[in-house]
């Protein structure tokens, strides 16, 4: 494909994107299988472009004159250099020269469409994050680093780091973070290299590593992950205590994946029904929360337009249940461990005082916000212990 062609696909899936609702990678394989004759590296291309568009969709809206693909994509151009009138050119398989009317419409963006968040989100982003919440906020509209956590289990992170680089994986330890290496080359191979087939490897973000790398070295007790989802801190738990974990999930049919990832990675991990925690007390309960999702936004762009204010009150009526929920397993002497992926205090610091406000008999061992930049995403962890 030309690089006009490609453009013009850009601007197919980002108008479906915004018809249908679906998810990215969903809309973007919907768009490959009709147009077969895009290669592996045209559809990287275009999902590059969609990728790109999204997390600046606000801003690109106001310089292109409009939200439709074409007229986001013309001002993505523009912001990465390149002269649009060179793509516009309304040749076969081009998208439609740019006409006088389209060009009367664009802008300069500015004031609240700096930020690249919904309207509602503006105003509390402001409020919660301070001085930086500019920053912040574009900092999200960058593309992620990519990371991975070795699998303890089975190797260290120097061999790991060796063995990928035979694969033409090119990594290098991260400066803070045990467990992670810092991918500099071949990310895109890195499901298809033996070393994550084999479970030495997983994709995970350097900061979400840090909330289970910097818990105790031991605790009293079996270890339950209350919000386990698909895995990832089941396996990392797994690996840094080298002992079995029980997971457990509100929503059971999430844990769905975990048994086959749990054998590819050499972990022990039981799936707990709600049933099953009748009577049963931990050393170490640790609770990856539902929540916006706001430190991920450069990995999941779409995720923060389709946040409403209503689901964000109810995510945050959400987490204080699970949290007094999960502190009910908690053993004397145990520990609690609040996480999210989010910067935002309301889902964090102030979840976390509630709780202490509440309940007599808790401290607050080690906080931690980490703020999305090279080294990581936006994440917070809480360490919370529970007095004898």
């Amino acid at each position: 494909m030309t690089p006009a062609a490609r453009v013009q696909g850009a601007i197919e899936v980002f108008d479906r994107l915004l018809a249908k609702g679906e998810m990215v990678d969903v809309v973007l394989r919907g768009w490959a299988k009709e147009n077969r004759y895009a290669g592996s590296k045209d559809r990287l291309a275009i999902a590059d472009m969609v990728y790109d568009a999204l997390r600046k969709r606000k801003s690109l809206s106001v310089r292109g004159g409009g939200l439709s693909g074409r007229q986001v994509l013309y001002a993505l151009l523009l912001h990465h250099n390149i002269d649009p009138e060179s793509i516009y050119t309304g040749q076969k398989y081009a998208p439609d020269i740019w006409s006088e009317a389209e060009r009367s419409t664009m802008g300069e963006p500015n004031g609240d469409a700096l930020y690249d968040l919904p309207d509602w989100l503006v105003p509390m982003w402001r409020r919660e994050l301070g001085e930086e919440s500019l920053s912040l906020a574009q900092t999200l509209t960058a593309r992620a680093p990519v990371f991975l956590r070795t699998n303890l289990l089975q190797v260290t992170r120097d061999k790991l780091c060796t063995s990928l680089k035979k694969e033409g994986i090119i990594s290098h330890n991260h400066i803070n973070v045990s467990t992670a290496l810092v991918v500099k080359d071949g990310y895109r191979q890195i499901r298809h290299s033996m070393a994550y087939q084999h479970g030495n490897c997983e994709l995970q973000d350097a900061s979400s590593q840090a909330s289970v790398a910097d818990l105790p070295d031991t605790v009293q007790g079996p270890i339950l992950d209350f919000c386990a989802g698909a895995g990832g801190k089941s396996l990392a738990l797994a690996a840094h205590y080298k002992s079995a974990i029980d997971a457990h999930d509100g929503l059971p049919h999430r844990m769905a994946a975990i048994p086959a990832r749990a054998k590819r990675a050499g972990a022990e991990i039981h799936i707990k029904e709600a049933s099953d925690l009748k009577e049963k007390h931990y050393g170490l309960v640790f609770c990856d929360m539902p929540c916006s999702g706001s430190g991920t936004w450069r990995r999941d762009p779409l995720g923060k337009w389709t946040l409403e204010a209503k689901q964000f009150e109810s995510l945050l009526k959400l987490q204080a249940l699970i949290l007094e929920n999960a502190a009910a397993y908690v053993r004397s002497g145990g520990y609690l461990v609040y996480a999210t992926c989010s910067v935002l205090k309301s889902e964090n610091a102030d979840q976390i005082h509630r709780f202490l406000s509440l309940h007599s008999g808790w401290s607050a061992q080690k906080m931690k916000q980490f703020w999305p930049d090279q080294d990581g995403d936006g994440f917070f962890y809480c360490q919370l212990h529970k007095q004898m």
